[in-house]
């Protein structure tokens, strides 16, 4: 796997030819177009309140975004090396996007629900809120088994915090005061933008590591890396599944960027700092656990990974200690019974996925879909200790097949949780860096 997955970042593959078509503006057209399609349907045919105001809104937003590609490719072909055309003014439009259709949805839905719109915000938002108010007046984001029990039939799911200890601190600004600005989304979307323009900054201008640095004429290198970084930023921000994630609910876009940012920083040979950003990401969630092992296996193969696990496994088992100490049963209820689905209520995500499928039509199905699941693990783990990924790209390539593969065989899961791998195996290629020009003759 992670042979094949150098390979590929030096294969002049089809999709690295659609990519660079028109300096990449064609790739920006068809995604910003797309999206506004995607987004129309949503406005339209969405069963849930906060899909359709974000869609309504989006729609515009990718819609200005389509046409200001258009211009800038009237006027490259007018001039191939207009200004308006370049790297610089992709990067704007990409911003332009992010806020006409992210962070503008994002804000009036915020402030539509301090106005009194309870259909404004999904579940999560509520979970974290009220994981904040819990941490600030109990020292534990966590409800035990018997208080939850105690809670009306139709208020139980609410109870439930299936989140590491550190999600809650997105919920302590409502805690404070009740108003738009304390919107658990704002906070994650504060949290998204400084850890992402972190990573942009890290490739920008980190040191590359010698494994990370391709050899002279690599495709990945150059002036074409720069734009490697801003497709992989795209597919973090503007992409629909992160886009209508970040407006609506939220609290997986934090979990993302630090990842990201992980993997940039390990790319750029400083795996300590790498740890505590991956550590940090597992603080607040689960899906940042199996991004921290690859990592560690990454180190190892540069004698580092003691550095590494000092912060991808210090944080997170920091972040546990006080909601241990407080109340160690409400602790397992929430992180352990409820996701495994031996709480009072089962988790309400059932996207129509394999493992899905296999769970709830086949006899003893949910058994199978966990034996596969385990297999596709335990195919993971040996290949990582016979073959540790030794660059930053061949460890975000696993990361993101890996989260797929997950994905698509949990018995309960989400298309939103599609974002993870998306946007790691789009931020692979930003991860291989430049090679160094060649000696003048």
């Amino acid at each position: 796997m992670t042979a094949a997955a150098d390979r590929a970042t030096r294969a002049p593959a089809p999709w690295r030819r659609v990519d660079r078509a028109a300096g990449g503006l064609a790739l920006d057209l068809g995604l910003y177009a797309a999206s506004a399609a995607f987004a129309a349907v949503t406005a339209a045919t969405s069963t849930l309140p906060p899909h359709r105001a974000w869609g309504s809104i989006a729609a515009f937003g990718y819609l200005v975004a389509a046409l200001a590609v258009a211009g800038q490719l009237a006027a490259r072909r007018r001039d191939a090396a207009a200004a308006l055309a370049g790297l610089p003014a992709r990067w704007a439009v990409t911003g332009l996007a992010w806020a006409t259709t992210t962070l503008l949805p994002l804000l009036a839905q915020s402030v539509q629900r301090a106005a009194g719109r309870t259909d404004r915000a999904q579940e999560e938002v509520v979970v974290v809120e009220h994981s904040g108010n819990r941490l600030a007046e109990t020292g534990t984001p966590y409800l035990g088994h018997d208080a939850i029990a105690a809670l009306p039939a139709d208020e139980r799911l609410l109870g439930y915090t299936p989140y590491q200890p550190g999600m809650a601190l997105f919920g302590l600004p409502r805690a404070v005061a009740d108003g738009w600005w304390t919107d658990a989304r704002v906070w994650f979307a504060v949290a998204t933008a400084l850890l992402l323009a972190l990573a942009v900054r890290v490739l920008r201008t980190g040191a590359p590591t010698a494994a990370d640095t391709p050899t002279a004429g690599d495709p990945a290198g150059g002036g074409d890396r720069a734009a490697t970084v801003l497709r992989g930023f795209q597919a973090a921000t503007v992409l629909p599944v992160c886009a209508l994630t970040l407006a609506t609910g939220g609290d997986d876009l934090p979990v993302l960027a630090a990842c990201l940012l992980a993997l940039a920083l390990a790319a750029t040979g400083r795996p300590g700092r790498a740890g505590l950003a991956v550590g940090a990401a597992g603080a607040l969630k689960l899906f940042a656990w199996p991004v921290a092992l690859v990592l560690i296996a990454w180190a190892a193969t540069h004698r580092s990974a003691g550095r590494l696990a000092a912060g991808a496994l210090g944080l997170p088992a920091l972040a546990l200690l006080p909601a241990l100490l407080v109340d160690r049963d409400a602790l397992v209820e929430n992180v352990l019974r409820f996701p495994l689905g031996h709480g009072l209520v089962t988790s309400p995500a059932q996207s129509p996925f394999p493992g899905h499928l296999i769970a709830t039509t086949l006899p003893g199905g949910r058994v199978a879909a966990a034996a596969l699941l385990v297999a596709a693990g335990a195919a993971i783990a040996v290949r990582l200790l016979r073959r540790p990924p030794r660059t930053a790209t061949a460890a975000a390539l696993i990361c993101g097949y890996g989260l797929l593969a997950a994905i698509l065989l949990m018995p309960t899961t989400r298309f939103g949780y599609l974002l993870y791998p998306v946007a790691l195996l789009a931020w692979a290629p930003a991860l291989t860096r430049p090679a160094p020009a060649p000696a003048a003759p």
